[in-house]
Parts: C-alpha cells; sequence; structure tokens
C-alpha cells in the first residue's frame, strides 16, 4: 500500500515509447549532475538576475560594498606583516578550517586569503533576498554562489597554499606523490563503486557492531537482532530502535566505548534494532507503507511474542524517526497503544524549515531524481552522500581533499568512519513518496498524510515523547526538529545537544566536551519558540544519554528477569549489515 497514494510510482511502465526515451536521456543527465536539476539552477539564477536589473538601489549598494572592500583589502595589504589576526577585516565562516594554520598571516598569503573572504562577503551580500524574489531561489542561487567560490578558494592550490608549500619543501615533494596514489585510488573507486574493505581492528561484528545478541526474525524487508543481557534483572519493558535505512544500523553500535547500544543493555534495558535491507533494482515498488507494516510493524509483533504483556520503548533515528512518528499517530488512530514511549533523534516530522537539504527539493528537482531511480530501480548512497556534503563542502570536501591529495596525509581509521563508508540504497518508489510527501508537500504536520486511505494526526499521540536535537546539523536543523513540540500535545521532554546529525547523537558519558539542554513541556501545555526555550535553558555539561536512560526508568515499571532470548537464526549483526 502506497501511504502517499497521491504520488505515482515512479517505476511505473510507460506505455508509450518516446516517454521512455525522455525519461533515459533525463536520467544519463542526472547521473552526471549528481542528481541536479540544471533547468532549478538555471531558473534560480534567472530569477536573481531580472530582480537585480530592475533594482537600481541594490545595484548601488553592491558598487558601494565592492569600494568598502577593496578599500579594506588595501588597507591590509599597506600594514603586511605587521598586522594582527585578530584585527583581520574578513574573517572565514564558523565550520571554514581552510584557514586555521597561521602561516596564511603570513605575506602574500594572508593578502589571498582576505581577498577570497572579500569576494565572498561580496557574492553574499549580492545574494540576498529581494524584494519580489521566490525565497527559495535566492537561497539557491546563495548556495551556488558558495560552491563556485568554494573551488577557487586560495587554499585548493598548491601554488597559492603556504601549508602545501612548506609540506612539498619539507618533504621533497614526497607529499604530491603520496597525494597523486590517493587520487588514484579515490578515482577508480568512484569509477568501480566498489566498497574498500574496512582496516584491522574496525571489522564490523568483531570490532563494531559488536553487542552481543542474536537474529531472532527476518524477512525481505529486515532482521530483528535482540541483544543479550549484560544485568541479573532488566526493566520489564524492552526498546526498540528503529534506525534509517539511508544508513547502516550500527551508527547506534559503534565500537563497545561508544555503542548506545551497549549502553542500554549495560544499563539494565532489553533492546532490540532493526537492521534493514540494503535494496536493490529488484525492490524499487518497495514503499513507505512496506516500511511501516512490514518493519515497524512486524517488528513489533514479534517483540510481543518475545516479551509477552508489556508495552515497548520505541526509538527512532533520523528517517527511522520520522516513519516512527507515522506509525505512532497509524496506532493512536487505532486504539493500538503498545508503545510505552516515543524517542526521536535527528528526526523531522515537519518539513518546512529542513535547512539547506530544501535547496534540492523542488517539481523539477524531485522530476529529477525519480527519472535517475527510474533507470536505476534505487536511489545509491554516494548520490545522497554528494549532496549531503556539498552543503559543507569547504569542510567535507576540499579541506579533506587538501589533506589527502596535496599533503599526501591518509584518513586516519575511525569507526565512524568506516561506517560513513558503508554505504546503502533507498528503492525507487519509497524515495519518491518520502521526497514528495514529506519534504516537497509537506504533508505529515499539515494533516493531509494519508495510511490505508485515512489521514492520520500527530496530535493523537499521547505517548510520553524523548526528542532530540544536535546543535550542528545540517541534515535535520534542530530547530526543525524541536517543531514537533509544536505538532504534538503529548508530555514531551526536548533536548538540545552539541555536535552534528550524527555526533551529536553519539555522545558517550565519557566523551570530552559535550554539553546539553533539556526541558518537559506537560501535555497541553503553551507552545514556547526554539530561539527562546534555548535561551531559557543553560547549558548542562556532560552526555545527555544518562538523562535518557533516567527518563526511561520513570516511564518503565519495576525490574524482571531478563526475557528468554528467542531462538537464533544467526548471531548478531546478522547477515543484512553485510549486504553491499
Amino acid at each position: 500500500m502506497n501511504t502517499t497514494s497521491q504520488s505515482p510510482s515512479v517505476v511505473a511502465t510507460h506505455d508509450h515509447p518516446h516517454e521512455n526515451l525522455d525519461r533515459s536521456l533525463r536520467a544519463v543527465v542526472a547521473r552526471m549532475t549528481a542528481g541536479v536539476s540544471p533547468h532549478s539552477a538555471g531558473e534560480a539564477w534567472n530569477d536573481w538576475a531580472l530582480h537585480l536589473t530592475r533594482s537600481p538601489g541594490r545595484q548601488l549598494e553592491l558598487v558601494e560594498r565592492a569600494q568598502h572592500n577593496a578599500a579594506k583589502l588595501m588597507t591590509c595589504w599597506m600594514r603586511g606583516m605587521e598586522a594582527d589576526p585578530d584585527d583581520a577585516p574578513f574573517k572565514p565562516k564558523l565550520h571554514d578550517h581552510r584557514f586555521t594554520d597561521e602561516t596564511w598571516q603570513n605575506a602574500p598569503f594572508r593578502i589571498w586569503q582576505q581577498s577570497f573572504l572579500a569576494t565572498q562577503d561580496w557574492w553574499d551580500a549580492a545574494t540576498e533576498k529581494m524584494s519580489g524574489e521566490i525565497g527559495q531561489d535566492a537561497d539557491r542561487t546563495r548556495f551556488q554562489a558558495r560552491q563556485m567560490l568554494d573551488l577557487v578558494s586560495p587554499s585548493n592550490f598548491p601554488w597559492t597554499n603556504p601549508e602545501i608549500i612548506a609540506a612539498t619543501m619539507k618533504c621533497g615533494g614526497a607529499n604530491l606523490i603520496e597525494g597523486a596514489a590517493h587520487f588514484t585510488q579515490d578515482m577508480m573507486q568512484t569509477l568501480t563503486q566498489i566498497h574498500k574493505p574496512p582496516p584491522d581492528g574496525y571489522q564490523v561484528g568483531k570490532d563494531i557492531a559488536c553487542t552481543p545478541g542474536n537474529v531472532v526474525f527476518r524477512n525481505d524487508l529486515f532482521e530483528l537482532i535482540q541483544y543479550s543481557p549484560q544485568t541479573p534483572k532488566v526493566h520489564a519493558e524492552p526498546i526498540l530502535f528503529i534506525p534509517a535505512w539511508i544508513m547502516k544500523y550500527y551508527i547506534l553500535d559503534l565500537s563497545p566505548h561508544n555503542s548506545m547500544i551497549n549502553y542500554l543493555v549495560g544499563q539494565g534495558f532489553t533492546v532490540f534494532m532493526i537492521s534493514w535491507c540494503n535494496p536493490g533494482a529488484e525492490h524499487a515498488e518497495w514503499s513507505l507503507e512496506d516500511y511501516r507494516k512490514d518493519g515497524v510493524m512486524a517488528a513489533l509483533d514479534v517483540i510481543n511474542t518475545i516479551v509477552p504483556d508489556q508495552k515497548v520503548h520505541a526509538n527512532g533515528y533520523c528517517l527511522g524517526g520520522t516513519m516512527l512518528a507515522i506509525t505512532a499517530a497509524t496506532m493512536a488512530r487505532e486504539g493500538d497503544d503498545r508503545f510505552a514511549s516515543i524517542t526521536l533523534m535527528a528526526a523531522q516530522i515537519d518539513f518546512a524549515e529542513a535547512g539547506e537539504l530544501l535547496l534540492f527539493v523542488d517539481e523539477s528537482q524531485v522530476a529529477f531524481v525519480e527519472d535517475l531511480m527510474w533507470a536505476q530501480g534505487y536511489l545509491d548512497r554516494p548520490q545522497m552522500t554528494r549532496t549531503f556534503a556539498s552543503i559543507r563542502a569547504e569542510d567535507l570536501i576540499y579541506t579533506r581533499a587538501v589533506r589527502r591529495y596535496f599533503l599526501g596525509q591518509d584518513d586516519l581509521p575511525t569507526d565512524i568512519g568506516v561506517w560513513n563508508g558503508d554505504t546503502t540504497r533507498m528503492p525507487a518508489r519509497m524515495h519518491s513518496e518520502y521526497l514528495r510527501g514529506l519534504f516537497l508537500e509537506n504533508r505529515l504536520s499539515a494533516g493531509r498524510f494519508a495510511v490505508d486511505g485515512r489521514v492520520i494526526a500527530l496530535k493523537d499521540i499521547s505517548t510520553p515523547m524523548f526528542v532530540v536535537g544536535t546543535e550542528t546539523d545540517h541534515i535535520a536543523p534542530w530547530q526543525s526538529v524541536y517543531k514537533t513540540r509544536l505538532f504534538t500535545d503529548a508530555d514531551l521532554t526536548f533536548v538540545l545537544t552539541n555536535g552534528g546529525h550524527n555526533g551529536g547523537i553519539i555522545s558517550e558519558p565519557d566523551h570530552v566536551g559535550r554539553h546539553y539542554r533539556m526541558d518537559r513541556r506537560e501535555s497541553g501545555a503553551l507552545y514556547k519558540g526554539p530561539d527562546g526555550w534555548r535561551d531559557q535553558n543553560a547549558p548542562i555539561t556532560g552526555s545527555w544519554w544518562p538523562a535518557f536512560a533516567s527518563w526511561l526508568v520513570t516511564h518503565s515499571s519495576k525490574k524482571t528477569k531478563p526475557p528468554t532470548m528467542s531462538k537464533s537464526l544467526c548471531a548478531a549483526p546478522g547477515e543484512y549489515v553485510h549486504q553491499m
């Protein structure tokens, strides 16, 4: 059943061969552009240019800004070596680490750096929204201008980057030879899409994703892992984790010291984990409803047979949290009260403020991606990875490229790095429904999302909720995650933790430099905006995990003997996690 029934299947066979010809051609172009629609980009620049030509005041303002920036650069150049780095007229943005090395303050690198930042400042002003301009077009032109500037940054070239020059002189050019080898390796991997084997000490199932347990259920869509108890008694209510199918589940079960699963099992909880199948072209027709019914609901039914007569704490991460919200609202509509609590981690139920990912979602963009998926049967993870990386290109693309290709430094192996390279795919129909029904049309929070032909309402959810946002999340901005408070009426505890989409969630108690803010909204309380909420809640030093465990305890009954481990199909982490 298609939950967003108004969305057509993107893999349906079309009767007229001319239409298939058109889609095939667009799919070829989509592969070349990483799924970015040239029409959307051109339309945005056309909108910007037409409004600028009829805005002489804005044109004069930009001329004056260029003159002022040039004057600041001249002053900086005349002061030369005597200039104080703290007095630089232009400074990098928060996540821009390209110019942190102190050698950038030496001549002539300082003037090159300042010239680049001055140009960046001018384009930021030039792409500010003008009266009458479509807001998404303004954001898109700013984003694309930033992408073009990042490409020509002086930090990207060996003859204008003092770090590269110093490394080359010190190593006699060996860094460039090593960098060329890295570039060749990466290019071959990009062309062949062959997964690199994990480095020693980072084997899945041995070093990471290694919390003991068994696969107790398997269907075509997922495996269900039951983790072995680590305490003599456990809380009666088990926990079900629903990860996003855009990633392998073991982001929540990395190394033993930073595994959220291992931590909660050690705190006396019975934990179950969904491990999704990595779909191929033969699964193109899998829908969002399949993931709800044959995924989440099937897992819940299995847990009810292993731990009978007990409610279940449900925890959804990222897209898995969105699916959990859909499931919970559907269950509330049908009088199904099997959830003891609902936890949403870096998950959105409203997509009106989904950050710069919205720049990749309009009718033209979605149709372009649909054509790509129509040809493939799925959307490959590298195609999504490029989108996520481009949002923070200066740090996630260019800084890494300089370090790897010009400085000759290899990537240091980490558990999260191994996980990040363990890519997955998404079925064509499901992803089309997700892009259209949730991102493009925002049906869930608008009360227009149907399950089994009937609209569901988030306000029907009465189960206690624990919602986590992360401060620097560029995939699910915390202000967007916070809006769960606006569209639900249940008793809700909101946590804002430092870190990004993954790093903020993986926040083990011994992790240095962690802090979080936390506040409870009782059922029926008045709404408070995100900025006001943040200002009224001071940071608490440490990890949010102990606070979460304590919250789960308050919504659990007394401890009991651990449930019997169900019949094992194989040992954790199972078979699906190894699918390439």
